[in-house]
């Protein structure tokens, strides 16, 4: 009696480790196909509001600024994404600034890079410059208001542009997306803000004095907080879960 029984518990155990085998032989991912996938998942209709805001200033020692500010908000109810512009202008109070005569040499392939590139490169003195990329996600029952369209609506292959005592500033629809470009006055510098092709570039070059520089890129994401059921997302745990009765 004894001896069938042990038999039998023997039988069942080889029958299940060969399953377990069989059913759970590991699979090696590459580490190329982990780079497609990585940050890339999102559930079906989790995504209910995208947006991007594009700020880019100029302010030199004598108190003028200039610069402009792009926005854009995607939702389902969105025919194509537009972007609309609004130039920045104020006027200092204090006395022209001197002619910059620094020298900035190279970052030919600042322009190239992948993902995001930053870059400060200064040749003057008391120069503060910012480069700030920022991103945030909520939950939310139902997609934001869309806010009124502020500024004139940039076509694909126009150019919006504005100038002031600061400079002068230039706001383009590329063929793959947004670029911004602040020329200072009495060569004090430039900056370029761009976002394009997957990639996000934020250059500024100083070559005077006493300039205050900000390029901003702020995305924002919002996440439908109603999601599938609790037994849409708990079928494949409910599946894992069975495992346990044969010791997983």
């Amino acid at each position: 009696m004894k001896s069938s029984y042990w038999l039998t518990l023997a039988c069942l155990a080889a029958t299940t480790s060969g399953l377990a085998h069989a059913g759970f032989k590991p699979i090696e991912v590459k580490d190329q196909e982990l780079a497609e996938l990585r940050g890339r998942y999102v559930m079906p209709g989790r995504v209910i509001s995208f947006g991007i805001v594009m700020t880019s200033t100029w302010r030199n020692a004598s108190g003028d600024l200039i610069g402009a500010s792009s926005a854009m908000q995607i939702q389902a109810s969105t025919v194509k994404p537009e972007f609309y512009v609004s130039t920045i202008k104020q006027t200092g109070n204090g006395s022209a600034p001197q002619q910059g005569n620094g020298t900035i040499t190279g970052g030919a392939g600042l322009g190239s890079g992948q993902g995001v590139t930053q870059s400060v490169r200064a040749a003057g003195d008391g120069n503060t410059a910012y480069n700030n990329v920022s991103i945030n996600v909520k939950e939310s029952s139902q997609a934001p208001a869309l806010a009124p369209s502020q500024g004139q609506l940039l076509g694909k292959g126009q150019t919006i542009s504005g100038s002031n005592a600061a400079g002068s500033v230039a706001v383009t629809a590329t063929g793959s997306g947004v670029q911004m470009a602040i020329q200072a006055s009495h060569n004090q510098g430039g900056t370029l803000h761009q976002v394009a092709q997957g990639g996000l570039l934020q250059n500024t070059r100083l070559l005077g004095n006493s300039n205050l520089v900000n390029n901003m890129t702020q995305l924002n994401v919002v996440l439908n907080s109603n999601g599938p059921s609790a037994g849409a997302l708990d079928c494949n745990l409910t599946q894992l879960r069975g495992l346990r009765n044969l010791g997983y």
